[in-house]
């Protein structure tokens, strides 16, 4: 006698199965179900015109695209796909199977929306009594853009490129008009060679006048910021009768440098150093995190390759939720956030800055760990006296909490999340895509947290 089970596939249901018994109760995506059931999606609704055929709602459509984002499934046509073959995508979208052209068009029409439901996300969190806002943790990670960095291209190289595919158009052009060709190797299309290099001399010329356009906003940019320079060295030297020690600035040059690339697959991503070495195209996504919950409480997103300038719009940001989520004490970042005008934007906005003013030592004088540091002068600048802060016992301990708190968090997405590169091309775009990855990423920690309480 067989001590097996049998796989019966043939006998039909008694009943009709129901998708509400597929699923564990603990399961993340019934918790995704029961929280955008929550939010207010009036917003989305209102833009269904009502006409042709019935449309799958927004509910369950974002439900789809939240938990793909949470297991590491961006792309619309495997969305699509799971719906068939996922038991958890079969619960969320109730039986039913939105084509990807539909999942594709509706992340691409309410990217803007996400930054408002990803506030609606925090608020259920505050009523559930899990975030108090009080200290946050900010940092920046690369995230690959949807294109490659072979696709680049130099002002320098446009020009020598140029240079060549001109010769290369004059001698086409040369043997089209010969009346003899014996020259031109046979199966090549003269017309079609011609028009083709000219199509690529229309692109690079394109792309030229868009390296000039940022070239010239740079330029203004940094004149803005010498002439500054030199209104403080003159304010100096007529304060004290002295002429100012040091070499005065550097007039910025004008116009694009050879260096100066632009992407011919998405223009507004940058070459960006990497961690571990080396360059890519990529965008770098900013995140603050709270120290108790690790939710991630606010977003932002730049080309620009370093940190220093994303301490004020981050400000910014979270002084307008300040009234939907409270107002947060204390900001605490790594050293490549710190710079005098940050630590004064962050006081004039209340809140205690607690950022690295220079890389840590792995193995600092254990005396330095059990000791207070000398009270700082009387006349501390602001930088010193955070400078002290960090030094102090409870300074430390407060600043050990952004390795454990915001990085983790970076490593979650990146690794178990998988998300590394963006789907989505353009910076309004990616920005949205970076919000909803952050959404999804405060719904798969809330998941956790409810279980804890």
């Amino acid at each position: 006698m067989s001590n097996f089970i049998v796989a019966d596939r043939k006998t039909d249901y008694l009943l009709p199965p129901s998708v509400d018994d597929w699923l564990n109760e603990d399961h993340l995506a019934r918790y995704i179900v029961e929280v955008v059931d929550q939010l207010d999606l009036s917003r989305l609704t209102r833009q269904y015109a009502g006409r042709g055929s019935k449309a799958h709602h927004p509910a369950t459509l974002l439900s789809i695209l939240i938990y793909g984002y949470c297991t590491g499934v961006f792309s619309s046509r495997k969305l699509e796909r799971a719906t068939y073959d996922s038991v958890a995508f079969r619960y969320l979208a109730d039986g039913t199977h939105p084509d990807h052209d539909t999942l594709a068009t509706f992340r691409r029409r309410f990217l803007g929306e996400f930054s408002e439901l990803f506030i609606q996300v925090l608020e259920l969190a505050r009523e559930m009594k899990l975030l108090k806002l009080g200290n946050v943790c900010l940092d920046g990670t690369k995230v690959h853009a949807n294109a490659s960095r072979h696709s680049a291209l130099s002002h320098g190289h446009i020009e020598k490129l140029e240079t060549q595919l001109q010769a290369e158009v004059q001698e086409l052009l040369a043997l089209a008009e010969k009346t003899d060709q014996a020259d031109v190797p046979d199966g090549i299309d003269l017309p079609a060679e011609i028009r083709r290099r000219e199509d690529r001399l229309a692109t690079m010329a394109e792309a030229k006048a868009k390296i000039a356009a940022r070239a010239e906003e740079r330029y203004q940019r940094e004149k803005a910021e010498y002439n500054a320079k030199l209104t403080k060295r003159a304010e100096k030297e007529k304060s004290t009768g002295k002429k100012p020690g040091g070499k005065p600035p550097a007039a910025p040059m004008s116009g694009p440098k050879d260096s100066d690339q632009i992407n011919l697959t998405d223009e507004e991503s940058r070459i960006m150093p990497v961690s571990g070495g080396g360059f890519e195209q990529a965008y770098n996504a900013q995140a603050a995190v709270d120290t108790e919950t690790m939710l991630v409480v606010a977003t932002g997103l730049t080309q620009a390759p370093n940190d220093k300038e994303q301490v004020k719009p981050m400000l910014e940001t979270l002084a307008a939720q300040t009234e939907r989520l409270g107002k947060v004490t204390g900001l605490i970042a790594d050293t490549g956030f710190c710079s005098e005008t940050n630590i004064t934007a962050c006081e004039t906005a209340g809140i205690a800055p607690l950022i690295a003013v220079a890389k840590e030592d792995h193995h600092p004088d254990w005396r330095e760990r059990h000791s207070e540091p000398p009270p700082p002068p009387e006349n501390a600048t602001p930088l010193q006296t955070m400078a002290h802060r960090l030094k102090t016992k409870a300074g430390r301990a407060l600043y050990a909490l952004r390795k454990q708190t915001v990085e983790p968090v970076f490593g979650i997405i990146k690794s178990v999340m998988e998300f590394r590169q963006f789907s989505l091309r353009g910076l309004t775009k990616v920005t949205g895509e970076w919000t909803l990855v952050c959404l999804a990423w405060n719904l798969k920690r809330l998941a956790v947290l409810r279980l804890q309480e």
